[in-house]
């Protein structure tokens, strides 16, 4: 991740991944995700995972690893991830070791989010102003990420306890939702709604 993006002359680490490991269709899509509306909008560091578990999945398909392929997402994360477990990464690498991946090769060729604003500002000439933005959809969007991963992480975890027998459960889907209580009301609000409506009805009271 050390390569320099921005050296004249230089197209830069994510524009040399995207040619050798045959993602050309990633670029567009990197550049619609950053620059789209609202809820589809994604971050440069959304973006810079999306591009890494592309660039697992590729070479996974080009290894031996194809049982392994559709585990592209978990193997990343494991990879990459401060709250994996040095166990889990090293079982981890060891399988991908044993299909014939370079691991620490494909490690070196995962991008920062730096590289991503790179490539999508300097090679794609894209633009994004986040200044037209309002504040509270920003925010809407950094909360549902962080649901979204507590949903992704727990179901992981307890699909994993019921696969090694320590937890009997059927199918499961782990529902997150966050509800806001205004104390001086006592309306309540999914977060999502309260920061879309702008706020509680209690500052409309009359005097």
């Amino acid at each position: 991740m050390n390569e320099s993006d921005g050296a004249p002359g230089r197209r830069g680490k994510v524009a040399r991944l995207l040619d050798e490991y045959d993602l050309e269709s990633v670029g567009p899509e990197l550049e619609r995700r950053w620059t789209a509306d609202g809820d589809d909008r994604a971050s440069l560091r959304d973006l810079a995972t999306y591009f890494n578990r592309r660039l697992l999945e590729a070479v996974l398909a080009a290894s031996d690893a194809q049982p392994f392929a559709g585990e592209a997402a978990t193997a990343h994360r494991l990879l990459t991830d401060d709250d994996a477990s040095g166990a889990e990464r090293t079982r981890v690498r060891r399988r991908l070791e044993r299909a014939g991946v370079d691991v620490d090769a494909l490690l070196d060729d995962f991008v920062s989010y730096q590289a991503v604003r790179t490539y999508l500002t300097s090679v794609r000439g894209a633009e994004y102003d986040p200044a037209t933005r309002p504040r509270t959809a920003a925010e809407a969007e950094n909360i549902g990420r962080l649901r979204g991963r507590t949903v992704s992480v727990t179901e992981e975890k307890l699909d994993r306890l019921r696969r090694d027998g320590h937890l009997s459960l059927g199918d499961l889907r782990v529902v997150v939702s966050i509800t806001v209580l205004c104390e001086d009301c006592g309306a309540r609000y999914d977060v999502a709604e309260l920061l879309e409506r702008g706020g509680c009805d209690c500052g409309d009271d009359p005097e």
